[in-house]
């Protein structure tokens, strides 16, 4: 049987040789390979200066304790996007005030924010669902005129530009993943880039406890520094950084085979009737990074998605589901909040009836005809059965 994973990281043996070489060291955190990570991260997306975490979410948490939001305070924050994107709003004490999405793209609907803006609103939450560019320009056009600070959360966008920059660079504050079925991974870990300099170097801080002096050649005598601010350990490893070297050396040829894939997926499942599959670039003079696609079901197709995406594991299909409720519908903040099913409709849609689908690197375009042939299959078994 034709095996077709979701996902699946590119390591190679220049990964491998990179972490033995950090191994046969004594260094292994504050040491070269993170600067090395971040100053070719930096590089990549055409920010000022980029700073390595353990994780995206960690530069969530950190991007709102720098920014000053806490109790009292309101983020908006799209309901259709990862727990952690919310989640992190709520570390500092601020209430995450949700926002439907887009039916065709799954970001968030830009015609909602006026009339959830508030006295106590602070700042705005953007995600770039699946790498699809926001408009940035009207989002950051309204973020000034409310005197609102921007959160980007890129963890899906890496390589995704408008008219030539970078997500991450629109907004405060920009953060990203490197989970391992990200578009690079560096086993676990994340990144921030923005701006403002100075803000960078204050989270530099942040994310290492605070102290005034983190590298060891900083210090003249071995143990002495300071602590001036409340800090957090949120620090990437060198390991980490040294797979990422080498995965950044891969993204070009990665974001040009998804696109690829992508394009040969879309192409072949639009001619199914059974199905809507989002839009890609719907921001002018966009691209997108194509992290995966999302097809939507349409009746008569819309109650069997566990059957449809059942029928393709057996034929050797991965699949996924981006993401599988809205934030708002989740337990905690449902029960927090006291929302309900009929809240956030479009959101609700792509996550009760959308199929992600794989176009990573690891998969070639005769894979692409395959997964079409095989929706397509799977369609019409579980619908005959139904009939």
């Amino acid at each position: 049987m034709r095996e077709v994973p979701f996902g699946r990281p590119m390591i190679g043996d220049e990964e491998r040789a990179a972490v033995m070489k950090v191994l046969e060291g004594h260094i292994l955190t504050h040491g070269p390979k993170v600067k090395e990570f971040e100053a070719d991260f930096a590089k990549f997306t055409g920010a000022p200066r980029a700073l390595a975490l353990s994780s995206a979410t960690a530069g969530l948490h950190l991007a709102y304790f720098h920014l000053g939001i806490g109790a009292g305070d309101e983020v908006i924050v799209p309901a259709q996007t990862h727990v952690a994107t919310a989640h992190a709003v709520e570390f500092v004490g601020a209430k995450p005030v949700f926002i439907d999405a887009v039916p065709e793209t799954g970001n968030i609907d830009l015609d909602a924010l006026e009339a959830v803006v508030n006295e106590n609103t602070k700042a705005l939450s953007v995600v770039h669902y699946l790498g699809r560019p926001v408009d940035m320009e009207r989002l950051s056009a309204f973020a000034e005129k409310k005197g609102l600070f921007l959160v980007e959360d890129c963890a899906l966008s890496i390589g995704s530009t408008i008219n030539g920059k970078h997500t991450g660079l629109f907004g405060d504050i920009g953060t990203f993943s490197f989970y391992p079925v990200k578009h690079i991974t560096t086993a676990e870990g994340g990144a921030i880039i923005g701006k403002n300099l100075e803000a960078i170097e204050c989270i530099s801080r942040l994310r290492a406890f605070g102290i005034d002096r983190n590298i060891v050649a900083e210090r003249k005598v071995p143990g002495e520094y300071d602590v001036q601010e409340l800090g957090f350990n949120y620090r990437m490893n060198e390991l980490s950084a040294a797979i990422g070297v080498e995965q950044i050396k891969r993204l070009p040829g990665i974001l040009s085979k998804r696109k690829e894939n992508f394009e040969t997926l879309s192409k072949g499942l639009q001619e199914i009737e059974e199905l809507d599959v989002l839009q890609t670039e719907p921001v002018a003079n966009s691209t997108s990074s194509y992290y995966c696609l999302v097809a939507v079901l349409k009746s008569p197709a819309t109650e069997k998605r566990a059957e449809i995406m059942a029928a393709l594991k057996v034929a050797g299909v991965g699949t996924s589901i981006y993401y599988p409720k809205p934030v708002p519908h989740m337990t905690y903040y449902r029960k927090k909040y006291e929302f309900n099913d009929g809240t956030f409709p479009a959101a609700a849609r792509i996550s009760g009836h959308g199929i992600a689908l794989p176009v990573g690197p690891h998969l070639g375009s005769e894979d692409m005809h395959y997964i079409v042939e095989q929706v397509k299959h799977a369609l019409a078994g579980v619908l005959q059965q139904a009939a």
